[in-house]
């Protein structure tokens, strides 16, 4: 044999090579895949990614284990596909699970490949997305593919905060598994294929009876209305590629650089709307999403957590093209109380945007926090206090504006400029008080309401009286809590004023190893 005739020859062996590693489990496994009404590993990536975008690495890798079988079973890659692509010319570092390789089962060269990619993407600055469609671990190689889980863990840690981490659950995602994704910054999922659980329902009933299907136990909507554990659901495996890169576009690369700008296509709603969003009866509800779409540029929102405590409201938009972090109370849902699940809600989002300089913009409408022995019982106190830590800890912009009620606690816990808010907003409507009006003058004037001839009357002007002086926005305003109060249709302007002073402020805390938020 010539030089040329070896030379083809190992081109031809690449070529084959590359042909079986990119056939996965083989035809038949990637059939059963499509039957099942999800795409292949590659297919997902080839999805989202940039035309010609993505490189792979480590394609011919296979597992090393002996046991039962295995060192005949073997496939190149080893079950998951990792690299690197663009995304709208961004890089970005990524795996995707491959189901049809053992089920997408854990091996420790797959872990090994995983944690590669995540090594990579924390040395160059790029976000990181995990297409997980998994079993869980490899049985056959025991604790060395429980290792592998802990390590793709302990680097989820050290990335946390250093660059953003999504995780999109397009199959099961069960026990150790579940872990990892866990602690990304974001988890989305799919209707009727995605499956997140620790124990699945055959382990349950027979540890405690109780008879539950996948989707109850750890289908896609128990785990965005329920659990949480979801930040958000889509109908279909392309809606969350569209997803994915829907959210890339808000958040920067790493914690070194700012979100990306929108310069162009910036329009808004006219301003004038927002006198009518707010009703002028202080007990009616509205959603406060109006006063968002309206506010931000024109569908810039990007809602988060949209079913779990949807008395908060959170989620991404843009201002004259910047991207920024929303929170708001939402009074159209149990009147926008503060209870558990939203103030961890609400704590989760602001500690993301604080990680990775988006401005947070909050927008408050908060009668307290819920009364109620199931609230106290589960720990509202600890609860609630992460989200004041998180307000208190953030050191990007924070700018608020008061819509209506900001009252009690709850008003400090809404990014008061006690705790460090750049600037403080208030409609002219607001109420910032203690408690309601009503409320109040029972308490203070319970004895010259007992005593009067007329109660109701008397009460009523007590009432009025109070609420003229401390149920609105300029006691606040006078003691400089309250930095301007403004018409409705004024808000935008404002928000983008304070915004830009805002933008290249210093906040200097005292040096420390960390905090100790209230988990």
């Amino acid at each position: 044999m010539d030089f040329s005739e070896k030379r083809q020859e190992a081109f031809d062996r690449l070529n084959a090579l590359r042909a079986e590693s990119a056939l996965g489990g083989g035809e038949k496994r990637i059939a059963a895949q499509h039957k099942r009404g999800k795409m292949t590993a590659r297919e997902r990536i080839h999805l989202l990614v940039d035309n010609g975008g993505f490189t792979e690495l480590d394609a011919f890798m296979t597992h090393d284990c002996q046991d039962f079988g295995m060192s005949d079973k073997t496939f190149l890659g080893d079950g998951v596909v990792t690299g690197y692509a663009t995304i709208d010319g961004r890089l970005v570092y990524l795996f995707s699970q491959d189901f049809t390789v053992f089920g997408g089962s854990l091996s420790a060269t797959f872990a090994k490949k995983i944690c590669k990619v995540m090594d990579l993407a924390v040395k160059n600055g790029a976000p990181l997305i995990g297409l997980n469609d998994s079993g869980g671990a490899r049985i056959q190689e025991g604790v060395a593919s429980l290792g592998g889980y802990a390590d793709i863990f302990f680097r989820n840690v050290q990335a946390s905060g250093v660059i953003p981490q999504l995780s999109v659950v397009l199959g099961p995602c069960a026990g150790g598994a579940v872990y990892s994704p866990a602690m990304t910054d974001f988890i989305f999922m799919v209707d009727d294929t995605s499956h997140m659980f620790i124990t699945g329902p055959e382990v349950i009933k027979t540890v405690t009876g109780e008879e539950v299907t996948f989707d109850e136990l750890g289908g896609s909507e128990t785990h965005t209305a329920t659990s949480g554990v979801c930040d958000l659901r889509v109908p279909d495996e392309g809606s969350a590629l569209s997803a994915i890169k829907k959210w890339l576009s808000y958040v920067p690369s790493n914690n070194l650089e700012t979100p990306p700008k929108i310069s162009e296509n910036i329009s808004a709603s006219a301003q004038t709307k927002l006198r009518d969003v707010v009703p002028s009866n202080p007990n009616q509800p509205y959603n406060m999403k109006d006063v968002i779409d309206i506010i931000f540029d024109e569908d810039s929102f990007f809602s988060i957590k949209d079913a779990f405590a949807p008395n908060i409201v959170v989620g991404f938009a843009r201002l004259n093209g910047e991207s920024v972090g929303v929170i708001g109370n939402n009074p159209a849902f149990l009147a926008g109380v503060l209870d558990i699940d939203a103030s961890v809600k609400g704590a989760r989002f602001v500690r993301f945007c604080d990680c990775f300089n988006i401005p947070v913009i909050t927008l408050v409408d908060v009668p307290g926090f819920l009364p109620g022995t199931d609230q106290e019982k589960g720990g509202i106190i600890r609860h609630g206090a992460k989200l004041l830590y998180a307000f208190s800890e953030a050191t990007v912009p924070k700018l608020t504006v008061i819509t209506r009620k900001a009252y009690g606690g709850a008003y400090d816990v809404m990014n008061s400029k006690h705790i460090g808010a750049d600037c403080n907003l208030a409609w002219p409507q607001a109420e910032i008080a203690v408690m309601g009006a009503e409320g109040a003058c029972n308490i203070i004037f319970r004895n010259e309401i007992k005593s009067s001839d007329n109660p109701d009357t008397t009460r009523k002007e007590l009432t009025d009286s109070y609420a003229d002086k401390f149920a609105t926005p300029y006691e606040a305003a006078k003691r400089g809590y309250i930095d301007a109060v403004i018409f409705p249709e004024e808000t935008r302007d404002e928000l983008t004023k304070a915004l830009s002073a805002s933008r290249s402020k210093r906040d200097l805390r005292p040096k420390r190893k960390h905090g100790n938020i209230p988990l």
